[in-house]
């Protein structure tokens, strides 16, 4: 096995792009990806592309060799990776595993989706098919109706209330406002938290992540060959590991536990060598403030229970124990659920190569990018390290 390495990053702003269609914003990234990895387009040998819904919100579906013809890498491997939200960490799984195995020597990943040209009945009904549909969906649940259940849950067994909550939804605003491609650039107080509209009961609307559209890429190559390109800035990835568990929540022993979150981080703590001390910062899929709370749980930053006061003690912001969504994570810097994954990956790569301007974690050399498709049915962590 070969050690694999970022050598370019590329990412859209997550917006409502009325003016750009699933291939120019793809191409946007991976174009912009190539140029900072600074790597001929001949040389590309794979592009995989972590997507979930472009078949029923746009129409289109064979994304792979439709971006590849679009930006100029015809005749390459290509294809589209379904995992849910968590399809963009999956394709960059993929990738890591055909570079590492010596399949490929260069890999473009690509994460998109194209979710606002569509009415808000249609695009739930598109993410909802991410849960059980025989025993979820069939009796309408969706997601923000699950996440409801689970803060409630939450709530009664550690006896928090919803205004608990409130911090790691501030924190997130915080960092968005230093982010140039965010969806929601400005700060939030726990006033407003508290004012925001109920969506599902205890859910509100600032409890929640907004939907977007925008993709991000990334380079992959050999780590031996890594300090040729990027101008000598590559991220080296240290752990590559994925874990499943029951789609349907009520079919797991204890619905507040994310069972393949934890299997997913202890594996990559593992594979990298490394402890959870050593993480600097830790992008989280903060689909909702309840998902921010277990999933520092079940990657062992706290006990059970005791995730929301980390937020509450400030240790989740960048001077504190374990950064998170330092850029605004899901919450603001928004969620095109198909390429959260990679601007995970892209943001973290960003801290490591110290260009995250006014969002820089200071003297960051080792981040955890956790990817969650469904409400934790699928999980995809990776482990980056600034390579000098």
């Amino acid at each position: 096995m070969r050690d694999v390495s970022i050598i370019g990053i590329g990412q859209t702003q997550v917006a409502e792009h009325w003016d750009r269609s699933l291939r120019h914003l793809a191409g946007d990234a991976v174009l912009a990806a190539m140029g900072d990895a600074g790597v001929d387009p001949g040389a590309v040998d794979a592009l995989y592309v972590g997507n979930m819904l472009s078949g029923l919100l746009t129409g289109q579906e064979h994304l792979g060799a439709l971006i590849a013809d679009f930006v100029g890498l015809r005749g390459i491997e290509a294809l589209k990776v379904e995992a849910a939200c968590g399809s963009g960490a999956a394709a960059l799984r993929l990738g890591y595993a055909a570079v590492a195995g010596g399949l490929h020597d260069f890999v473009v990943i690509c994460g998109v989706e194209k979710m606002t040209d569509t009415v808000n009945a249609e695009t739930t009904t598109g993410l909802v098919m991410a849960a059980d549909a025989d025993y979820e969906s069939i009796h309408g649940l969706t997601f923000v109706s699950i996440n409801a259940l689970l803060l409630r849950r939450y709530m009664y067994e550690y006896g928090v209330d919803h205004e608990d909550f409130a911090p790691v939804a501030i924190i997130a605003h915080l960092n968005a406002v230093g982010n140039p491609n965010a969806m929601y650039r400005r700060p939030i107080s726990a006033e407003l938290f508290a004012r925001a509209r109920m969506i599902a009961d205890p859910i509100n609307l600032l409890d929640s992540s907004g939907i977007g559209d925008g993709a991000a890429a990334v380079v992959l190559c050999a780590s031996s060959i890594a300090r040729e390109y990027g101008n000598g800035r590559a991220v080296r990835i240290k752990a590559s590991s994925m874990a499943t568990d029951a789609v349907a929540v009520h079919d797991r022993p204890d619905p507040l536990w994310l069972s393949a979150a934890e299997a997913s981080a202890f594996k990559a703590y593992q594979q990298a060598g490394v402890a959870m001390r050593d993480i600097d910062l830790f992008e989280v899929h903060d689909a909702f403030t309840i998902m921010s709370a277990l999933s520092l749980e079940a990657a062992g930053f706290a006990e059970r229970g005791r995730g929301v006061q980390l937020a509450q003690a400030g240790e989740i912001t960048s001077e504190g124990k374990i950064p998170i969504c330092t850029m605004g994570g899901l919450k603001a810097r928004g969620h095109p659920v198909g390429a959260t994954g990679i601007y995970q990956v892209v943001e973290a790569a960003q801290q490591l190569r110290g260009q995250a301007g006014d969002c820089q974690v200071p003297n960051a050399r080792l981040a955890m990018a956790q990817n969650i498709g469904g409400s934790g049915a699928t999980v995809i962590t990776h482990i980056l390290e600034a390579q000098n």
